[in-house]
């Protein structure tokens, strides 16, 4: 038996019969990497030590750890009524957060559906793609368009939409009818771009052939990240959102953003549709909705997407989709004391007056061993490393494993180190994240 010794439990911890998510779970669990609390910036491990925040835990935890007014929400609330179903019924919590959060939304997307995650609001989204446009007597618009190297969850749709081949490769067919883009990400002429890269907004143009090659008349939607964050960190050329609008504009193709990275203050407003000025007619979100605290996801649509489903007589269900615990009680509350924060705090444009700072830290790791291209944009950035021969995805992971017992956590994908701190972080948490970083990268061959 696996086993690791726990010392705040007093006891011996056995990790065989966890099956992990998204690991290497023998490399893991021969020399485990546990987390035991978190407050503010900062992990504390199973053995006492701390370890910095560099990706807000997955992607999620803007506001940063040990956020006491949503335990003390979610406390109260599951005390008071812990589940009600919201098929032909209803409480008031989710009423009153789809309200807040169309507050935020870009304008127009105001209409919210709620799920429990990224993946499942992506499936959603797809669904009332062909939804709507079989509503509206357009029954042949059944085609999906994604993009290379894109991430849009692990639901069977989900995969299909995306470009990321070790997600979809040992799953047999996927859904029919499903086309990519060509990713964005361009070495040979965008390395080392601070902020939006200057190249590559003929990237979009590609749509306009695979409009020539099935018709407009048989494609429903396109669906893109704004930033493509698990991919490693590839970025849109400047001007390509738009000209991806204007192209689904122009030939009645709805367009799908997928925020569950990007939502939530991550770039700089609280959605990338903001900060970029391009809005979509389905957008999905999750993680920061309840800051990473309880499971929840939310799709925001236009009211001209639910205006095509309420037709026919009152008593019929017009859309019959939607999960158990959708809009649940518990992660309500989470969501709302969330949102609080995000206001009081004014997290969801905090990191403007920090981009720079963070942008200058990074990109002071230019040439470093191996060091082939560095990207940013608002609270994000991406060290990309050389492959070794043989060996892809090997330097990355030997950085990633290093930085945590340097007491740093960041993400690698492949040779890529992501990382994406809380929006609570200070300039000396920059610091710390880039001189370790650095250090590790210069100690790994």
């Amino acid at each position: 038996m696996n086993s690791i010794y726990a010392p705040a439990s007093q006891q011996d911890l056995s990790l065989d019969e966890f099956w992990m998510p998204f690991t290497a779970n023998r490399q893991f669990k021969d020399r485990p990497r546990l987390l035991e609390s978190a407050e503010g910036m900062y992990y504390t491990d199973v053995e006492g030590r701390q370890v910095i925040d560099g990706t807000s835990g997955l992607w999620c935890c803007n506001a940063g750890h040990g956020r006491k007014e949503i335990a003390e929400a979610v406390s109260k609330q599951i005390s008071k009524m812990d589940f009600a179903p919201t098929f032909q019924m209803g409480h008031p919590l989710p009423f009153q957060l789809a309200e807040r959060l169309v507050e935020l939304a870009p304008d127009g997307l105001n209409r919210v559906f709620f799920t429990n995650s990224g993946s499942e609001s992506v499936d959603t989204a797809l669904k009332i793609a062909l939804a709507y446009h079989r509503a509206r007597g357009e029954g042949t618009r059944t085609r999906l368009i994604g993009r290379e190297l894109g991430y849009h969850g692990v639901g069977f749709g989900g995969i299909s939409v995306g470009g990321m081949v070790n997600n979809r490769k040992a799953f047999g067919v996927q859904l029919p009818g499903v086309d990519h883009l060509p990713h964005t990400l361009d070495l040979e002429r965008n390395a080392f771009t601070r902020g939006l890269p200057k190249h590559g907004v003929e990237y979009a143009d590609h749509l306009e052939r695979l409009v020539n090659l099935h018709g407009a008349e048989n494609i429903a939607a396109v669906i893109v990240e704004p930033m493509s964050g698990s991919a490693g960190v590839i970025l849109p050329p400047q001007g390509y959102l738009k000209r991806l609008r204007e192209i689904t504009e122009k030939h009645g193709i709805l367009l799908i953003f997928d925020e569950v990275i990007t939502g939530f203050g991550r770039v700089g407003s609280p959605f990338a549709s903001q900060r970029w000025e391009v809005t979509p007619d389905i957008m999905t979100t999750a993680k920061g909705l309840t800051n990473g605290a309880i499971p929840m996801g939310a799709v925001f649509a236009s009211d001209k997407i639910q205006d095509a489903f309420m037709h026919g007589p009152d008593g019929i269900i017009e859309l019959f989709h939607g999960y158990t615990y959708s809009g649940h009680p518990v992660a309500a509350a989470a969501a709302l004391a969330t949102l609080d924060i995000y206001a009081r705090d004014g997290l969801l444009t905090r990191i403007r007056d920090l981009e720079v700072y963070w942008q200058e830290g990074l990109h002071s790791l230019k040439g470093l061993p191996n060091v082939i291209d560095i990207r940013n944009t608002g609270m994000v950035g991406a060290v990309h490393l050389a492959s070794r021969d043989g060996a892809p995805g090997r330097r990355g992971y030997d950085v990633f494993e290093g930085c945590f017992w340097s007491g740093l956590m960041v993400r690698n994908s492949g040779d890529i180190i992501a990382m994406a701190p809380p929006l609570i972080v200070e300039k000396s948490h920059i610091d710390q994240i880039i001189n370790t970083l650095g250090d590790v990268i210069r100690r790994t061959p």
